[in-house]
């Protein structure tokens, strides 16, 4: 099948593709002339990737795939996962050496099993030089001592999800910038029958977001430079005792929350107020014309970045997916054939747009896709490869970082403390505790 250009203006909703001068590439002829690698013969691959919560980022991936194999004759098998699937089958496989050749995983996962998996240097710098340069951020979290453990692929933004009428039936004006007042409407919102609702369970990107942001604004840190546990400290009491003041006004539940149960509660109209990716707005727009009540919601909804705290300044860590290729893959090759094609432009242009502000770019050429001003509610959204901060911070990324964030060490001790399960001090030893067993220095 041959695309044409007016075809890739279709697929992506009549935007035009960005300001790279993107030039299709959907013939057998870009196998010898663009690709970096020649497949392998007879090679098909399998990639596992994590589900979808905007269904156009699906869509568009499995549809630059086609194109891929329209291109190669590669056929690639594309799976998914819960998000809280994907961390313990992607370090079974890296363990077992066997699986899917090709996964989405999350953070610094990489840094975990960085001998398992294939050495895209090459493939990296050259994206890279070609297309801007590669986020800081994103490209800590993909590389180690200075090699590509994969391709920093996406940052899935977080950002303040709010209905402006009830913020304003809570007598404000305009939202809060700085975390004084943030509690303060808070309070005021369940006064009024809307309360927050922030993850304080096991949620991959949620529970991590809102943890670290509490624990960052108020100038705590899990470790020091070298890498010394100092998340017993004067400045992550404050996060908690914070943390305690604002759980008194949510929903009854968020310490058992996943990714997806804020969206569901803020979209049944339970919660004024919420810390989420584009995607619960995203879902009441599409979906407006069906349904009067997610019309209602839609057009009420606005997001912000978070407040500000203490620290006079913001940091947030946002969540970083990184595609990986498995060093047992028979299919090498193939495998970065394929990932060089997805991130090539037109296909990386038109994923980012279909992913309606939901996927972040983490080369800085994509910057100008017109999907960040196409909606104000995408703007807050449009920066999060370039403002984020490692969940290392602020020591170095590997074992020990990507280690404690999969153990949940941070969250649990904010659910910990704001449950009434420990005191403060003690939530702060036992996080102590943990987070030593794998920062041994």
């Amino acid at each position: 099948m041959k695309f044409t250009r007016r075809d890739v203006i279709r697929t992506t909703a009549g935007v035009a593709a960005g300001a790279l001068g993107s030039r299709f590439v959907g013939s057998p002829a870009f196998a010898q002339e663009g690709l970096k690698y020649k497949p392998e013969d007879g090679a098909k691959l399998r990639l596992l990737r994590w589900s979808p919560f905007v269904q156009g980022d699906e869509d568009q991936w499995l549809k630059n795939t086609k194109r891929f194999t329209e291109a190669t004759g590669v056929e690639v098998r594309v799976d998914k996962e819960s998000w809280e699937d994907i961390r313990p089958k992607a370090a079974v496989a890296a363990n077992v050496g066997s699986g899917p050749d090709l996964m989405f995983v999350w953070f610094d996962d990489p840094h975990q099993y960085p001998d398992k998996l294939h050495d895209v240097t090459e493939l990296g710098e050259y994206l890279g030089t070609k297309y801007g340069g590669w986020y800081d951020g994103p490209k800590q979290y993909a590389t180690r001592e200075g090699k590509f453990l994969g391709l920093p692929l996406a940052t899935i933004g977080n950002a303040i999800v709010y209905r402006e009428s009830w913020v304003k039936e809570a007598g404000f004006s305009e939202f809060p910038k700085d975390t004084a007042s943030f509690l303060e409407l808070c309070k005021a919102l369940q006064a009024k029958g809307h309360p927050a609702g922030f993850t304080h369970g096991h949620g991959v990107g949620d529970g991590n977001n809102y943890a670290h942001w509490l624990l960052w604004s108020h100038g705590g840190q899990m470790v020091d430079e070298s890498g010394k546990v100092t998340i017993n400290s004067p400045e992550t009491l404050k996060a908690i005792e914070y943390a305690q003041a604002l759980y008194k006004t949510f929903i009854p539940g968020t310490e058992s929350w996943l990714d997806v149960n804020n969206n569901r509660a803020f979209l049944a109209g339970e919660l004024g107020v919420i810390a989420n990716g584009i995607s619960a707005y995203n879902t009441a727009k599409i979906n407006k014309d069906n349904d009067p009540k997610l019309a209602e919601i839609a057009k009420d909804i606005r997001t912000t970045n978070l407040p500000i705290g203490p620290v006079g300044k913001a940091v947030e860590l946002f969540q970083v997916t990184t595609a990986v290729i498995f060093d047992y893959t028979p299919y090498p090759n193939a495998a970065k054939a394929y990932l060089q094609f997805m991130f090539e432009d037109p296909q990386m242009t038109d994923w980012i747009t279909s992913s309606a502000g939901y996927c972040c770019q983490t080369l800085k050429a994509f910057d100008n896709n017109p999907v960040w001003t196409a909606d104000p509610n995408n703007a807050a959204y449009a920066k999060a490869s370039a403002t984020l901060r490692p969940n290392g911070y602020a020591g170095p990324l590997g074992y020990a970082s990507a280690s404690t964030m999969a153990d949940y060490v941070l969250v649990d001790m904010f659910a910990k403390a704001v449950t009434g399960q420990a005191t403060p001090q003690e939530a702060m030893e036992e996080a102590e505790k943990r987070a030593n067993r794998y920062y041994r220095v």
